[in-house]
């Protein structure tokens, strides 16, 4: 956990300015330690009850800011269901993928993510790009660099899926939750945040539920892994994240979910012990990169 505390640092430094991107850079060095620590914890624990405990720790860190003040019903349950699928539907797929993939890879293959972002963003402005189906197709081959290399194929197809699901929630989340601001911008982000993590919550308490009944034993280790992810990766990470996307350009919130991606890695290769056919590791990641290029490309 102390290598956590240069990542704190820099956090509350680049908060200090209050401007949009170092939110986003802010976000991004909490997350890098994220994926490496939520493999460790996967390992042992099931993962809907990882999820479902993240979500509840960020919902308790948000529910004193909670106002109703120029809310109804209906915009209660948008913010809900925006949360069910940027965070609840997001994390199930997430750690389940950890199952048949390494941290790192899991980090890699979210460089799909801001494909989504600039496809529905698209979509909800009815634009056609061929450019970005085209790096969908890019980044399909980038992924499959990691895939294809001789390790069991079923497990790392599903993982692949897994993630690729994530993402895809992860990227709908944040468009929808740019556009609902943009229409809504009498509203202050602190004030409506736990509903977001309220429904995440109940996302994830259901996908836990469905399962056959789990029996879940925490360590020392385990619980300080899961304060860290809980309050501080998802409550205050997903809030500033979020904060910051109403605050930029589509094209930037698409690059801008990747940056995070080469510190991932590295964390994963660095500090959690993992290893990686380098040669293939960078062949995939200059091909997802190109990808993102392309779909950002004006």
């Amino acid at each position: 956990m102390e290598d956590l505390l240069p990542c704190l640092t820099s956090v509350l430094r680049l908060l200090s300015s209050g401007a949009p991107m170092p939110y986003l850079i802010a976000v991004s060095l909490l997350w890098a330690f994220s994926f490496g620590l939520t493999k460790g914890l996967t390992t042992g624990i099931d993962g809907t009850f990882v999820a479902t405990a993240r979500l509840l720790l960020a919902l308790l860190v948000f529910l004193p800011f909670l106002r109703w003040k120029g809310l109804t019903l209906r915009t209660a349950g948008a913010l809900a269901g925006l949360g069910g699928v940027q965070f609840g539907l997001m994390y199930l797929a997430y750690n389940e993928s950890f199952r048949d993939l390494k941290a790192h890879e899991v980090a890699l293959f979210t460089l799909t993510t801001p494909i989504f972002v600039t496809l529905f963003a698209d979509a909800l402005d009815r634009q056609f790009r061929p450019r970005a189906l085209a790096a969908a197709v890019l980044a399909i081959g980038g992924t499959a660099v990691i895939v294809f290399q001789g390790q069991e194929l079923q497990p790392a197809l599903r993982g692949l899926v897994m993630i690729q699901l994530s993402n895809l929630a992860f990227a709908l989340g944040q468009v929808g939750y740019k556009r609902f601001r943009a229409k809504r911008s009498d509203l202050n982000d602190r004030d409506i945040f736990a509903l977001l993590y309220l429904g995440a919550f109940v996302t994830a308490l259901c996908g836990m539920l469905l399962k056959q009944p789990i029996t879940v034993t925490l360590s020392g280790t385990h619980s300080v892994v899961l304060l860290y992810l809980g309050v501080i990766a998802s409550g205050a990470g997903f809030f500033l994240w979020n904060i910051g996307a109403t605050r930029v350009g589509s094209g930037t919130l698409a690059v801008m979910n990747n940056a995070k991606i080469p510190l991932a890695v590295a964390c994963s290769l660095l500090f959690f012990g993992e290893t990686a056919d380098l040669p293939r590791l960078a062949l995939s990641l200059g091909l997802l990169i190109t990808a993102v290029w392309l779909a950002e490309k004006r």
